[in-house]
Formats: C-alpha cells, sequence, structure tokens
C-alpha cells in the first residue's frame, strides 16, 4: 500500500486574494502600511500609504517625513471585500483605523503625529489635525486596545535622528490613551506614558549568552554589509492580560504590555516592556520582570523579527498574531537567492498565524499567504476579525516589484472560519 502525506501538508489557508491598491508604476511607486478595520455596520474600512520617487508627480496631499514623500489613502468596501473604493487622501503615513465614540478616526504620523475623523463611515474626513508639535515620531498600523472606557495604542518617538541610520535603538515606545467619548482630534485629550528608549533599557554591552545581536552593529548603513542597526525595538502592539492566573496579570487593571518586534540581527523574539497607570493618571513605562526578578526583554514570537500584529479575541480568550514567517535566517547571505532582500533574518514573502493563551507560548496556527519568490512579499500584515471570519491586509509584491520590501500592491485576503483551527 503507497501511503501519502499529502493530505497532512501544510498549505496556504488564503493565498486567493483581492487587489486594494496596485502601484502605477512599480519600480518608483510603493505600496506601504496597510490596516483593516471591520466596522458594527459590516462595511470594512483599509488604510495604506505609497512612497518613493514617484510619489511627488502623483495628484492629491502629501507629506514630507525628513524628504520622504508619503501619501496616505482609505478605501471602503460593503461587500466583505470583495470590491474597494477609493474615499480619501491624507498627508502622512503608517496610519492605523479604529472607532471610538461612534467616531472613525485614522492616526499616523508624519514627523508629528496626525488624525483625522470621519462621522459617516469613512465617506468623507475632517481636516488633518495635529496632535503633537515635538518630538520624531514612529510606528507602523499595529493594534488598538480599549479599557476601562479609554482607547489605548502605541506611537514610537525616536529620541535622536541624524537620519544616517536605522535608528531602532533610539526608539522610545509611547502608550497613549485618551478616553472614549473624547475628541480624539484634540491634543488635550490625549496623555501619554513616560518614555523608555532601547538602547537605555537593554544595551548591546549588556547582552550575551543570547546571541544578540546576531550580526557586529554598525552606526551607518553600507550596502551589501553583514551588519545590522544597533539592538531595538519597534512597530509596537500593546496588550493586557486579564487571566488571573498569568503571572504578568494585573488585578486592578491598570498594567499593560508592550509587545514589538525585536532588531537584532535574528528571528523569533519579541520585544517587551509594561505601563503601568497612577492614580493621578500618568503612566509610567518600565521592564518587566519575571518571579526570579530577572528583567525581561525578549520573549519568544514567531516572526517577531518583523513587524506584526496581535488581536485578543474575546470569544475564545486567545491572541492571535500575525507574523512573518523565517525559513533561513542561518543561511550565509551570499548564499541566498538574489532576490531575497538585506540580512538572512529579513525573509517577507510568507505571512503565518499563531494564536496563544498568555502571548508567550504560541501555536501555529496556518500558513496565510505565501509569494512565488522572494520578492512577491506578503508582509506587514495587519488584521481583523469580522463574526467567524478572519480578515488580513498584506503589503504584497507580484514579478514587477522593486524588490521585496517595496512592493506594488496592497492585497485583502480571508481567513474563512478561522477559530476553527484552534487544537
Amino acid at each position: 500500500m503507497i501511503h501519502t502525506t499529502e493530505p497532512f501538508r501544510v498549505k496556504p489557508v488564503a493565498d486567493d486574494f483581492v487587489t486594494v491598491y496596485e502601484s502605477p508604476d512599480p519600480q518608483n511607486v510603493y505600496a506601504y502600511s496597510p490596516a483593516i478595520l471591520a466596522l458594527p455596520s459590516g462595511r470594512l474600512v483599509l488604510t495604506m500609504d505609497i512612497g518613493g520617487k514617484g510619489v511627488p508627480d502623483l495628484p492629491g496631499p502629501k507629506g514630507s517625513r525628513h524628504g520622504f514623500i508619503a501619501q496616505g489613502k482609505v478605501y471602503v468596501s460593503d461587500d466583505k471585500g470583495r470590491t474597494w473604493k477609493h474615499t480619501h487622501d491624507f498627508p502622512f503615513l503608517h496610519a492605523r483605523p479604529f472607532v471610538s465614540g461612534g467616531k472613525l478616526y485614522v492616526l499616523g504620523h508624519c514627523v508629528n503625529i496626525m488624525v483625522i475623523c470621519s462621522e459617516d463611515e469613512g465617506e468623507t474626513w475632517s481636516e488633518t489635525s495635529l496632535l503633537t508639535t515635538e518630538g520624531d515620531w514612529h510606528q507602523a498600523p499595529c493594534n488598538v486596545h480599549y479599557a476601562n472606557g479609554c482607547v489605548y495604542l502605541v506611537m514610537e518617538n525616536i529620541r535622536e535622528n541624524d537620519h544616517t541610520v536605522w535608528p531602532v535603538s533610539q526608539m522610545e515606545p509611547v502608550l497613549m490613551r485618551a478616553r472614549a467619548d473624547a475628541d480624539l482630534t484634540d491634543p488635550a485629550s490625549w496623555t501619554y506614558a513616560s518614555r523608555l528608549s532601547a538602547i537605555e533599557a537593554f544595551p548591546s554591552e549588556r547582552l550575551d549568552y543570547f546571541g544578540v545581536p546576531f550580526f557586529t552593529e554598525t552606526p551607518y548603513f553600507q550596502k551589501g554589509q553583514l551588519h545590522c542597526a544597533v539592538v531595538g525595538w519597534l512597530e509596537t502592539n500593546v496588550v493586557q492580560f486579564t487571566d488571573p492566573d498569568h503571572y504578568w496579570h494585573d488585578p486592578s487593571g491598570k498594567t499593560f504590555h508592550l509587545w514589538a518586534r525585536a532588531h537584532t540581527g535574528g528571528t523569533g523574539y519579541a520585544a517587551i516592556a509594561k505601563v503601568v497607570e497612577h492614580d493621578d493618571g500618568s503612566m509610567t513605562t518600565m521592564l518587566e520582570t519575571t518571579p526570579s526578578g530577572k528583567k525581561a526583554v525578549f520573549v519568544p514570537c514567531p516572526g517577531g523579527q518583523m513587524k506584526f500584529h496581535i488581536l485578543y479575541d474575546e470569544q475564545t480568550k486567545l491572541y492571535w498574531l500575525l507574523s512573518s514567517q523565517s525559513t533561513d535566517s542561518m543561511t550565509r547571505k551570499e548564499r541566498l537567492p538574489k532576490e531575497r532582500f538585506d540580512l538572512p533574518n529579513n525573509e517577507r514573502h510568507r505571512l503565518q498565524l499563531h494564536f496563544s493563551r498568555n502571548c508567550i507560548d504560541w501555536c501555529f496556527a496556518a500558513l496565510v499567504a505565501a509569494g512565488d519568490t522572494p520578492r512577491q512579499s506578503r508582509h506587514y500584515a495587519s488584521m481583523a476579525i469580522d463574526g467567524d471570519d478572519l480578515y488580513v491586509a498584506s503589503r504584497s509584491g507580484d514579478a514587477r516589484a522593486r524588490d521585496a520590501h517595496n512592493g506594488n500592491l496592497i492585497t485583502f485576503h480571508t481567513v474563512r472560519n478561522f477559530r476553527s483551527l484552534v487544537y
């Protein structure tokens, strides 16, 4: 008898996609930063931005981040993502849509934190409002959390940036809080946690026995280098542990954990911190500790080397993780396919889904989607739950893409009955 393993082979569960945005010039206009939201009405809202040297020649408002010209876009769908309508352009990037107080907001940055508001589910939008007038802000479209009648999200201030280096060691993830019924275009509505940069929290000289950093650090980028930027964190999600059995549970509900991409040259770890709210409303950012008293910075996280997205599902009481799957980070750089981008830990064409009860022990749920080659990326994705389905918005590319980082598509994928993946 011939036995086959084919029925058990892992296959992508959402390789089919709808193209929401396609670059008019793949070598000069790049598609970035997708985020997705399912409104109570059933309407889907997707935001993204474009960059590249071709963007200044395109119509519509734009922003400049230290010379990088970007334009954000809003799309809506009323048929579960089968078709999409473009409704607005905005002059900032790395944005995310969310609902608060019955209004739809899109919040991002272009040096300063910026926000727009819609009261008709994304058809028309307010003028852009500045929430900050100092700092040098950064982020990616990570998650939004609701608790205690408030909305919480993380933006990142870059403490020092001479624009010659990838400044992940200087990034300070800052938890922001506002009352859910407040006007979130008003700067006075927001409270900011204290700042803690990566280089303060875990300087490289203190790290050993962990293989971090994997490659020699260098303060300046060199093409073809086998060096990486100074160890840091970025692209931060916020989670809260409500299970009283969790070691890091706070029964007062005043502790929030930051789960960030760990920029180490390696794979498989996230970098974490926590924020504690005080009675006066102020918030302090600090490192977490284990029961032994040791500080905790790096924790297991499949795909933690790249931007990932975490959602808590109240129905299953599980955290869901959408991230990039790494398969060959130990292959010498010179022996990787020519289409691979940057260092060996920078694989970008396989999206994976995991679930966890505690954000530490992750169970593989599915391979969501995979590009045919390393150039054809499926990465930097965001997700939203709608009933029994999980929607995924991916920063993607096809054979025409400039490279795996600078893709030419934003694609929409549906994981049907995603909770059936739990075992």
